[in-house]
């Protein structure tokens, strides 16, 4: 890297035909200037230039060199002008793993506003519910919720999202509605395998309990548990976030409204911390707007 510098340093006395001149246009002092050409003469064992106290002059070898390295220099200025188009209007191809319900439900107008703001962007996402391996595989991102086991991999919390219960109006109607955490476990309540106990608070007061909950349909899937629960099947726990379709179409309605669940945290998760600007500006995006709609609710 030293070398490189010491080109283009180079480079500007050749171009200026002057130290002084040079040590004006790089802001290097007009000593150091002389001290590293003289390095770099005897890095490469031959004279560039003729110092005289009025001029300096290049010699056959330092035209040669000069040449080479105007080249290099002129190649290292234009990546570095580029890399800065880059972050000002990223480009290139985002690959992103995302969880199914939280995409389609949440993020996927997220999505398109992105892709408005950098059209020279484009996409490929991954729904399936299976985990991508960001080192084996060409995925930039992987958004995830839910607390993440130690890796290697670099998480980034993106948000919390509130947990609150919801129920069918027709479910509701039939059954009636509880009117505390407590009286959970008279009613069908729709979850993941043991999730015999749902962990609740109260909104104003902070008192915590543990509802014992169960019912008929224990599911390792949310897009089939909100299917069911919008189907008059029983009670969910769920993110806001991801019954917001249901919630607008009057499919469910929250019941409780002064209890909620324990918070389900997002997160990015990526291989590195250094990023493309492609990735970077993704993830400060989907942040801002998370915390955006937090701040709302």
């Amino acid at each position: 890297m030293a070398l490189l510098n010491d080109m283009a340093l180079y480079v500007e006395v050749v171009k200026a035909m002057s130290f002084r001149k040079a040590s004006e246009a790089t802001g290097v002092p007009n000593s150091t200037l002389s001290r590293r050409i003289c390095m770099l003469e005897k890095e490469i064992g031959l004279r560039l230039l003729h110092r005289t106290t009025r001029k300096i002059e290049l010699t056959e070898s330092g035209q040669i060199y000069y040449e080479r390295c105007r080249r290099i220099v002129e190649e290292a200025r234009l990546a570095h002008e580029q890399l800065g188009d880059m972050l000002a209007q990223p480009t290139g191809l985002l690959r992103a793993s995302l969880p199914v319900d939280f995409a389609l439900n949440y993020m996927a107008p997220l999505l398109i506003e992105f892709a408005q703001l950098y059209p020279n962007i484009t996409f490929e996402f991954d729904l399936t519910p299976r985990r991508v391996d960001l080192v084996s595989e060409p995925f930039d991102v992987a958004i995830r919720m839910g607390e993440q086991k130690d890796s290697n991999l670099i998480a980034r919390q993106l948000a919390k999202l509130s947990v609150y219960l919801y129920a069918s109006p027709k479910y509701l109607e039939v059954s009636g509605e509880p009117s505390h955490p407590r009286e959970l476990g008279l009613y069908e309540c729709l979850g993941f395998p043991k999730y015999g106990v749902w962990n609740l608070h109260h909104a104003q007061t902070a008192e915590k309990i543990e509802a014992q909950v169960s019912g008929r349909y224990v599911l390792n899937n949310v897009g089939m548990i909100k299917r069911l629960a919008t189907l008059d099947q029983g009670i969910v726990l769920l993110p806001k976030e991801v019954v917001a379709q249901e919630l607008k179409e009057g499919r469910l309605c929250r019941i409780l409204p002064q209890w909620q669940g324990e918070p389900v945290s997002v997160y990015a998760l990526t291989e590195t911390r250094l990023l493309p600007a492609k990735t970077q500006r993704f993830i400060e995006f989907i942040t801002e707007r998370m915390r955006h709609s937090n701040e709302l609710k």
